[in-house]
């Protein structure tokens, strides 16, 4: 498809005509008018346009495209009619202003990704992305094939953008720490730890003001920080400002904006209206209490803004026609890449699949074991032929992964080919020769990359054997789930969206979330805590979902709905995910650096589920809480020699200091009793 042809479709917003005519697909089946959605008053009508497979093109006219939130809530009715679908937005505010929203598989976790545009001549990096969602329309295709094809197209190609910044920010990094002056300013900058260490807070406290800058949090202006530069360059010396952008704005704006709960009316004329955020992120470092003198001259902010400003800063994974997007996991990157003496010390990186596989496989079954220990009613649902592995046994396939199901159908022993099936039979002689052909390259549709036929036969004989004993009632533990490698997520997230959960299983599997604790002794930047996060967050969200939606509530239902209404005021998402890091979340780490990108990285994960209200206190955003006694700088192998090296550790003001207090006694408390109890019933004389 040539630009001109995709212009005229963009243009008439012909999407039905774009599918049909051009990429291959089929007209839909049915009505093609779903079931109107309505969020907040207001009702969002989709149009099916077209399908392929299953995988459904549905079209919506809105006043304005949708922020993230919106999407994820729309998203949560929407796919109780498609499940997987291409969302297209047509923005009524002006022609060729649309916006494609896409759920997402990323490692065994629904993403909402999206491609906005302004206009048809800003499309271009949609139009290279077409190629990967056309289809023969001949071609046989299965719901497997379109979900691949849609998911490379609008998977964030995460690794690349973010290397390509890595390498522009590396030498930022190394310009900037030049800059300043004040630390230690006889060692050569190279060898200066501390220079390089507050190198790093500056560049990562200002990558946090990016974020929230382009979100319209710092005065409502998305180029606040190079502008506000611009503005103290030419105001120098006029009885306003007379000294470095540094000293004379940005420690005001860390310390008397961002870190104060109150503005005064000489800060707001200055600075404008800026949010307190809380949370020790802007307090002063320990770095800046050790050396008074600090300074960074103007030339590193000109520089270091004029790169930043290259990019697309988003608190999602949205995609927009620049193609240069990046989120906030490009800090834990750049940490990890940045920080290299970590494998010195014997820390690694690891990827997202397999904290993702470890987090799944140790937190939900932890979880399930949990509600299943609760007497009455929750003995009957986990028993043997209760509720819940009854609705295992109706599952068919659905929690085998697809990997596994690659080529598997219930005939599957007459359809491969004859060379191959004369050797399944191991009762006949001639056995190796009857399997000479096992040992070649399995061919489509059969096999996984790399995969030769004997470890096809292998996968689709496990396969079955799975499926005859999830049939079979054979499953009745949720361990079995971690050993059949059966896909616990979207089991624990179809029994919570069941037309009939009993209300008290809902309740129960929620408080369950609540009181699970997750620990990393060596978190790095949060890799294996966002793993959890992912992990926890959906069934936060789906149980207090389901548990509004009893006509009946419960007295422990009421409770708990009652403390989410007191205890947030931005929007559910940020109180889910304020609960998850001080309920659930807690990590330790040996370098600072590690534990600082942590919580900005906690932080900006809260942040990025609020959406701007100016006529609200602090612009409607709920002050981020201290998660100091979450996520620690230590020694997990040592820890603290007392409770008083646990106090003297935390900076803060009085009442934060206090609350701190109160918390480090009430663990102690909790310590003390275990300790107490396996003293009194420990048979032997260990103390």
């Amino acid at each position: 498809m040539n630009r001109n042809t995709f212009n005229t479709y963009i243009n008439e917003a012909d999407f039905r005509g774009l599918f049909l005519m051009e990429l291959g697909w089929n007209k839909p089946k049915g009505n093609p008018r779903l079931l109107p959605i309505v969020i907040d008053e207001t009702e969002y009508r989709f149009i099916c346009v077209a399908e392929r497979n299953g995988l459904q093109v549905v079209v919506v006219d809105v006043e304005n495209i949708p922020s993230t939130s919106l999407a994820r809530r729309i998203d949560a009715q929407l796919r109780k009619q498609a499940q997987d679908y291409i969302a297209i937005y047509k923005a009524n505010d002006r022609d060729g202003h649309h916006a494609w929203i896409v759920p997402v598989k990323n490692v065994d976790k629904r993403d909402l990704v999206s491609i906005e545009y302004e206009s048809p001549s800003k499309a271009d990096f949609l139009l290279q992305k077409l190629d990967c969602i056309t289809f023969d329309p001949a071609e046989a295709t299965t719901i497997v094939d379109v979900k691949e094809g849609v998911h490379r197209a609008f998977a964030v190609n995460a690794e690349k953008i973010t290397k390509d910044f890595y390498s522009g920010f590396k030498k930022e990094h190394t310009a900037f720490a030049k800059f300043i002056s004040g630390i230690d300013d006889n060692i050569a900058v190279k060898d200066n730890r501390n220079k390089q260490w507050y190198a790093s807070v500056m560049l990562n406290r200002l990558m946090f003001c990016y974020f929230i800058q382009k979100k319209g949090f710092l005065d409502g202006n998305v180029n606040y920080l190079r502008e506000k530069l611009e503005w103290v360059r030419r105001e120098q010396g006029e009885n306003r400002f007379f000294g470095s952008f540094y000293k004379e704005f940005l420690t005001r704006l860390f310390a008397d904006g961002l870190n104060a709960p109150q503005h005064d009316q000489d800060f707001i004329d200055k600075f404008g209206r800026i949010p307190y955020l809380n949370g020790g992120m802007f307090d002063h470092h320990q770095i800046e209490r050790d050396y008074a003198d600090i300074d960074i001259a103007d030339d590193a902010f000109i520089s270091l803004f004029s790169f930043f400003d290259k990019w697309q800063w988003h608190l999602d994974t949205r995609v927009t026609a620049s193609g240069r997007d990046i989120n906030p996991d490009v800090l834990g990157y750049i940490f990890e890449q940045y920080i290299n003496d970590r494998a010195a010390m014997g820390a690694y990186y690891t990827k997202e699949d397999i904290t993702e596989y470890i987090g799944r496989s140790t937190i939900l079954p932890f979880l399930f074991d949990k509600v299943a220990k609760n007497s009455g009613s929750m003995e009957k649902l986990f028993a043997s032929g209760g509720w819940v592995w009854n609705k295992l046994r109706e599952s068919g396939d659905r929690y085998i992964f697809d990997a596994v199901k690659q080529g598997f159908t219930p005939d599957w022993r007459e359809l491969i080919p004859a060379n191959i099936a004369i050797g399944l039979d191991t009762t006949k002689p001639e056995l190796l020769e009857r399997r000479k052909d096992w040992n070649t390259r399995t061919p489509e549709p059969w096999a996984l990359p790399t995969e030769i036929w004997r470890e096809t036969i292998e996968r689709l004989q496990r396969c079955e054997s799975i499926l005859d004993k999830i049939k079979g009632g054979e499953i009745s533990s949720i361990n079995d789930f971690i050993t059949y490698n059966l896909d616990i997520r979207s089991f624990a997230a179809d029994l919570i969206a069941a037309d009939d959960p009993p209300q008290a299983f809902i309740y129960n599997f929620y408080d369950a979330l609540r009181s699970v604790t997750i620990l990393d002794p060596t978190c790095g930047s949060g890799a294996f805590l966002f793993a959890a996060m992912n992990i926890l967050e959906p069934l936060y969200y789906d149980c207090i979902n389901k548990l509004e939606s009893y006509p009946n509530k419960s007295e422990q239902t009421k409770a708990a709905l009652n403390e989410i209404k007191a205890k947030y005021r931005s929007n559910i998402h940020y109180f889910i995910f304020k609960s998850i890091i001080l309920r659930n979340l807690y990590g330790v780490d040996i370098m600072a650096e590690a534990t600082e990108i942590a919580k900005l990285r906690l932080f900006l994960k809260m942040v990025a589920v609020v959406d701007v209200d100016y006529r609200a206190d602090n612009l409607g955003l709920d002050p981020l809480p201290d998660i100091d006694f979450n996520i620690r700088c230590g020694n997990t192998l040592v820890g603290y020699a007392n409770a008083d090296s646990v106090y003297a550790d935390h900076q803060g003001d009085l009442f934060a200091a206090q609350e701190y207090h109160d918390t480090i006694e009430a663990e102690m408390n909790k310590v003390s009793m275990v300790f107490k109890i396996f003293k009194y019933y420990c048979p032997l004389n260990f103390f």
